[in-house]
């Protein structure tokens, strides 16, 4: 099937841009199938790329071939699969790190589709219901590549293309969950089978190790919006005085406990508090608490009973209560994987943070995403991770 593209994206197209947006599209004639493969014309009926239409947050659809004459097939999907494995041939020698993505969507040529490893099973993540149609592709593009234990699936979508928290299993044996897996020595427990997360953000791999080896050792450590407390695992094992984690999820407690516990560390002697981020900061500053390195990983958007969270319109000010709350010569490692704007424009939320509170800092280090979450370079919001490690001078 044929769809006519706006005159104004035409050039966006042609530099290889990927995603089919909403916007860029022509008037359709009638609703198309999920899945339908498609060929992207401008209004001269050039031929501008192919690839499958599906509904996700980002989009209508990808872009997988410049090539009008190559098929979209198992022949095609399995070529995609077995460049990303070979590019990743590191990360299986390593024996200290058994968890890392296989296949990073847009970044390997099949945008909407994510696989992970987890020492020895595979997680499928699908973005759409496009992409979700390719699965028997996927599947056999798997069995013929590898000697996977067994496969597991997280369909990230709805009939209406919004994210669904499911997942199942699909092929091989059943995991035993928790899964135990290493990273860079470091270990965690993960569920394949229990909702849309799997306990670990395989993206911060990198900005963990750097705490450990480089910046714990002796420190309190504040861990905001925690999650499961793998910063605080990190920290902990590299020898932070304190832990403290913050998350307003109930399950973060026992989560961060059992992180912990695979690790070898006493839970008991870190501090694991279940409350709204926000309001802990308001806490800290009554009781003029103070920690010698402070981590900020807000997600994106966040909503509690009192607050709304935007990351591109709130992180100045979130980075401002962080500054208030770390030492003189402390740290902070503020992290942020909203799509929307890039590292200069997230060195301008430090600036703004800094200034506001009347502090100097310094820029230590800057991470993006690792080397296993492949991006491209026509696809600027695919490289979506932006860490800074800052040192509060004054």
């Amino acid at each position: 099937m044929k769809v006519k593209v706006k005159s104004s994206f035409v050039k966006r197209f042609e530099s290889g841009y990927p995603l089919i947006s909403e916007e860029s599209l022509q008037k359709l004639n009638g609703d198309i199938a999920e899945g339908t493969l498609i060929e992207v014309i401008n209004d001269q009926n050039k031929f501008l790329g192919k690839g499958y239409y599906g509904k996700q947050n980002k989009g209508r659809g990808w872009i997988l071939t410049r090539n009008q004459k190559e098929n979209i097939d198992q022949a095609f999907f399995e070529g995609k699969i077995k460049k990303a494995l070979d590019q990743r041939k590191s990360f299986f020698r390593d024996s200290d790190t058994t968890a890392f993505r296989v296949f990073n969507g847009e970044g390997d040529g099949i945008g909407g589709l994510a696989i992970d490893y987890f020492d020895g099973y595979y997680l499928m993540t699908w973005y759409s219901e496009g992409i979700y149609t390719f699965k028997n592709e996927v599947i056999t593009s798997l069995e013929n590549l590898t000697k996977f234990k067994g496969l597991y699936e997280k369909k990230r979508f709805d009939a209406k293309g919004s994210y669904m928290e499911d997942d199942d299993f699909v092929a091989g044996e059943r995991a035993e969950f928790p899964l135990i897996v290493k990273e860079n020595g470091m270990h965690f427990a993960v569920y394949l089978n229990d909702g849309a997360m799997v306990g670990v953000f395989l993206d911060q791999r990198d900005v963990r190790k750097r705490i450990r080896d480089t910046y714990a050792k002796g420190k309190s450590v504040l861990n905001t919006f925690s999650y499961t407390g793998a910063f605080s695992v990190a920290a902990a094992l590299g020898g932070a005085v304190k832990t403290t984690s913050v998350d307003l999820a109930n399950r973060s407690k026992s989560k961060t406990i059992e992180q912990f516990a695979v690790n070898g560390i006493d839970f008991e002697s870190q501090d694991i508090i279940v409350e709204d981020v926000f309001h802990y900061f308001k806490y800290a500053v009554r009781k003029q608490l103070k920690f010698d390195m402070v981590i900020l990983d807000p997600p994106s958007f966040a909503r509690s009973k009192k607050h709304t969270f935007s990351a591109g319109k709130d992180y100045p000010k979130l980075l401002e209560q962080a500054i208030e709350i770390t030492e003189k010569e402390g740290i902070i490692v503020a992290s942020s994987n909203c799509s929307t704007f890039d590292m200069k424009k997230f060195k301008s939320f430090i600036e703004k943070a800094f200034t506001q509170s009347g502090h100097t800092y310094k820029i230590l280090e800057e991470y993006g995403l690792p080397k296993d979450f492949k991006t491209i370079k026509e696809f600027k919001e695919g490289n979506y991770l932006k860490v800074a490690i800052i040192k509060k001078l004054t």
